[in-house]
């Protein structure tokens, strides 16, 4: 069935998107790297946007969802090395995980052949999953005519002056020989470069240098900590010697020039040594602690235990550890080392760390709380910290000053220098090695850092749709973080640098206006990249005939130096018309991992390089995937593919399943179990159009569904919710609420559906063909045609099947969105509703608790006085039962004062709980629906409107919308 769609489609050429006088809306998703096969993590991201574009087409949007692949960078090259050498786990995994045929393993390992085998893959699934896509536009990063773009967005940016070569720190991966991004990597996604200030500790002539993040406390320190169970080195730094730790090594050679290995370096020998502060000219000892990271840093920490709680309680582990005590003769050293004060703040005493240790109940130097501890005292003295009164110098100054003014004094008296490290560890290639952070020397930028630039940046977020709106603040905070990007590398796919061509563009450089592409790649695809200058992309773009090149280092820059556009004119104004249609671009859709460069990046160059007008105008910020409960991994294995996932359970399943799990911003878990009930579900609907069909006694005509007036209040009640469910998911949808419109146009409109089966049970047993009931067969019908349309953007196979077996006139892709009838959602006909189901419930609970059988059920409705009284109370809209009490009197609602007062209290409690829509007719509801009550009881009712019979004196309590009884 689902192919069937998929080949109707095509042939209609139903997702070509054309410029025609219909509202546009262009939405693009980050497309995919396909380095491995599509898996169901892919399946949400890729569904999410399907879902919304084929809404709004049904709204009467002329939509644009094209897709390419992203096939730039390194990753690619290491896989195919790892391929190349015979690499057991990567041929398991491409084998067995991404499920390449034996046969075919052995190409894969040249990297275009990756890229073109999964791409394929890529392609082929999301026509397998029905995706509405515009596959004339398709395009792969490295395109001749996509690399042209890209030569073409550098040079912009070079012009504003806004690319730079210098010396910064990137991650790096020696193996490569390249700078690595996030999408370069098997782990340490998301780790950041941070700035560490090196304390230089002399020790009878060498060096043994200190990493931290805190200059300033250099005045408290006590001790040093090594860590007895790791290697250490011997190390030459220009004529002096470093004791610096095995792991840390390959970092920092990679950042001090000429670093050379003298020897190892037992750090037994060292312990109970002292060496000289730099900045106090104390002796401090050196101790053995086990919390200390070799690849962190140097792998040397100075020990600051009144303000580091890891310094603090590995102090105190130290002093009542015996054996370690004796075997280093450590103990009259342990008792001369007192924790010393350095920062001043309101939160804390004078041993900051000792009394978050005691708070938060840490054991050891294992304690996970101590990570909580060393975070809190962190932000708390950085943020509202003071350089202690006692402190030379610095006393007395804020400590986020004083941090700088000190590590620079330090730097300056060569006391002290710069390293890089990352945030987190360990972070690993896709090579299968470790990376590092490598001070680039030659290396080109992106200045990020450009302070104007960033304002225009943060001037573009101001005026976009940010979903969900608490995201905004992250790119708030990433824009200001970031700072010069290295955008170059030397080896891997891509585009290389036009004016320095031993460079290549990286992946995330040649990613961020690509959305501008696409509006014109279906012209681009069909020509030749060597007829495409700047000239014409200037035109096309940003509609400029007047080039200047005078600026510019022609010899450094190779710019064609003819730039007449080589393309017909008459093609060149097609092609701009067609760009000046779709853009801006209307919504973005990516991962939260990307916040920190791929999307700000996007925004910084479409600020620099596009008019205000053409600015993109929202973005979408997805959560991340788990598989049943586990994150979900392609390079350790842990995925489903989404190929698999379609033949075993279809399409729409898959679909129904993704979009009803989570909202896209969350994360969502696959889980097997669910998927069947899932299945099931789909299931259902399909047999609900054969039972309408079946009720109806004939074939289904939904474009042509006999009208009839509705007299009985359960089918206007049940048009009533249809009308609901419609105006709320439609409105969910609207703000890319997946999960909520779905529990809406699905979920909840069946459970309704449930009940008004439930409710006319009693007709569909008398229901003959020739005598049929055409009010019923109205409301079936109705339903079922909305229903149709409305899960169309989910389950799309499915609908075309049903709206094709009921007659529906063309595609249901194509017909319009079923908007909500106001007029036709009726609060007193819900109110009367709830009002049966109520009263049902609650005579069966009566009955539950009695002994004897009922005979009679007495219902006992409201008098018009305490409806009078309840509009009164909502009229005053607050439970102030003295000011109901005295607009009722006034109004003299009842001469019985203290009954009047009595009802008033509890109404203006009751008005709380129950929703006031006006006064109902009760009686007519009642007796309306009074063969389904009895029915539903089991008893005759009988309904009073006084108190003329009440043995049991119930009438008094009857209040509106809650009929009081009596069981007779």
């Amino acid at each position: 069935m689902e192919k069937k769609w998929q080949k109707k489609w095509e042939e209609a050429k139903l997702f070509q998107s054309n410029p025609d006088d219909r509202e546009k809306l262009f939405i693009n998703v980050a497309y995919p790297y396909p380095s491995g096969a599509m898996h169901i993590g892919h399946g949400r991201t890729y569904t999410v946007p399907d879902v919304f574009a084929r809404f709004k087409r049904m709204q009467g949007f002329n939509v644009l969802f094209p897709m390419g692949w992203h096939v730039t960078g390194a990753p690619v090259i290491g896989i195919a090395k790892r391929i190349r050498e015979k690499d057991s786990k990567t041929l398991y995994l491409y084998e067995n995980v991404h499920k390449v045929p034996k046969n075919q393993l052995d190409s894969l390992s040249e990297p275009e052949n990756i890229v073109n085998y999964f791409s394929k893959e890529y392609h082929n699934v999301m026509v397998d999953m029905g995706y509405s896509i515009d596959w004339r536009r398709e395009l792969r990063t490295t395109d001749k005519t996509y690399q042209k773009f890209i030569e073409w967005q550098i040079r912009k940016l070079k012009d504003k002056d806004l690319v730079s070569k210098g010396s910064h720190p990137v991650k790096y991966c020696p193996s490569c020989g390249n700078p690595v991004g996030d999408h370069d990597l098997l782990e340490g996604e998301g780790a950041t470069i941070n700035e560490l200030t090196l304390l230089n500790f002399d020790f009878d002539g060498k060096i043994l240098p200190t990493a931290t993040f805190r200059p300033e406390t250099i005045f408290g320190a006590t001790n040093l900590w090594l860590n007895p169970d790791l290697d250490y080195f011997e190390v030459d730094v220009g004529g002096t010697s470093w004791i610096i730790s095995k792991d840390s090594f390959n970092n920092l050679s990679n950042q001090i020039k000429d670093l050379k290995i003298i020897g190892d370096v037992d750090p037994n020998d060292l312990i109970a040594k002292f060496v000289i502060n730099p900045v106090t000219g104390k002796k401090h000892p050196i101790l053995p602690a086990s919390f200390v990271d070799g690849e962190f840093g140097t792998g040397v920490v100075f020990s600051v235990p009144a303000h580091a709680p890891a310094d603090y309680i590995a102090l105190k582990d130290l002093k009542e550890n015996e054996e370690t005590i004796k075997k280093y003769s450590l103990k009259s050293i342990l008792d001369d080392i007192n924790p010393l004060n350095v920062v001043t703040n309101k939160k804390y005493g004078e041993i900051p760390a000792q009394e978050l240790i005691e708070k938060l109940n840490v054991k050891n130097q294992n304690d996970p709380k101590l990570e909580e501890a060393t975070g809190e005292l962190y932000k708390v003295e950085h943020s509202k910290g003071i350089i202690s009164s006692h402190i030379p110098e610095y006393g007395g100054m804020k400590v986020k000053f004083a941090r700088e003014e000190i590590k620079n004094k330090m730097i300056s008296d060569s006391q002290a220098e710069i390293m890089y490290d990352f945030s987190n560890h360990p972070v690993v290639c896709r090579c299968g090695s470790k990376a590092v952070v490598k001070i680039m020397d030659d290396q080109w930028f992106l200045k990020y850092s450009n302070l104007d630039w960033k304002e225009k940046t943060r001037e573009c977020l101001s005026q976009e749709n940010i979903i969900p709106s608490e995201i905004r603040s992250n790119f708030d905070y990433y824009i200001g973080w970031l700072e010069d990007w290295a955008c170059s590398r030397r080896i891997g796919l891509g585009t290389h640098l036009p004016w320095d061509k031993q460079w290549l563009i990286e992946p995330l450089s040649d990613s961020t206006i690509y959305m501008a592409y696409y509006t014109i790649s279906k012209y681009l695809n069909q020509m030749d990249g060597e007829d495409l200058n700047d000239a014409f992309f200037d035109k096309v773009f940003l509609n400029s005939d007047n080039f200047n090149s005078d600026s510019l280092n022609s010899d450094n820059f190779n710019r064609d130096v003819n730039n007449e556009i080589k393309v017909d004119n008459g093609l060149v104004k097609e092609i701009q018309e067609e760009y000046s249609y779709w853009y801006p671009l209307d919504w973005s859709l990516s991962a939260k991992d990307l916040i920190a460069n791929h999307l700000s990046f996007h925004m910084f160059h479409h600020v620099a390089i596009f008019p205000k007008t053409k600015w993109p105008k929202g973005m979408v910020i997805f959560g991340m995937g788990l598989l049943e409960g586990n994150k979900m991994s392609s390079s350790k294995g842990n995925v489903i593919l989404l190929s698999e996932a379609i033949k075993k359970y279809g399409a729409d399943v898959v679909r129904l399943f993704l979009m009803s799990s989570a909202e896209p911003w969350q994360d969502f878990d696959w889980r097997e179990k669910e998927l069947i009930g899932t299945k099931r579900r789909l299931e259902w609907f399909f047999d609900f159009a054969n039972r309408v069909e079946s009720i109806k006694g004939s074939k289904l005509d939904l474009n042509n569904i006999k009208k009839v007036e509705l007299t009985q209040d359960i089918d206007i009640w049940m048009i009533s919710q249809l009308n609901i469910r419609l105006k709320d998911s439609t409105k969910a949808l609207e703000g890319f609420q997946t999960r909520k419109a779905l529990q809406n146009s699905f979920f909840l409109l069946k459970k309704d559906l449930d009940h008004y089966f439930y409710r006319v049970k009693n007709r569909l047993n008398k229901n003959n063909h020739e005598d049929s009931d055409e009010e019923l067969i109205f409301v079936l019908s109705t339903i079922l045609k909305n229903w149709i349309k409305v899960l169309a953007p989910f389950i799309p196979h499915s609908c075309e099947e049903i709206w094709s077996n009921c007659n529906g006139k063309g595609f249901v892709s194509e017909t319009f969105w079923p908007e909500y009838n106001p007029d036709l959602i009726n609060e007193k006909i819900e109110k009367s509703e709830e009002l049966i189901q109520t009263l049902v419930k609650d005579i069966s609970q009566i009955k539950n608790l009695l002994t004897e059988d009922a005979n009679k059920i007495h219902i006992y409705l409201a008098p018009s006085w305490k409806w009078k009284v309840y509009k009164i109370a909502n009229e005053i809209g607050r439970p102030d039962v003295g000011k109901i009490i005295a607009t009722s009197i006034e109004a003299q609602l009842n001469d019985d004062k203290k009954e009047l007062s009595k009802f008033a209290q509890k109404i203006a409690k009751e008005m709380t709980k129950t929703s006031y829509v006006g006064q109902i007719d009760e009686k007519a509801i009642l007796e309306g629906a009074k063969n389904f009550i009895e029915l539903e009881v089991g008893s005759e009712i009988v309904i009073h409107m006084d108190n003329s019979f009440d043995p049991a004196n119930k009438a008094i309590h009857a209040m509106p919308y809650k009929p009081a009884i009596y069981i007779e």
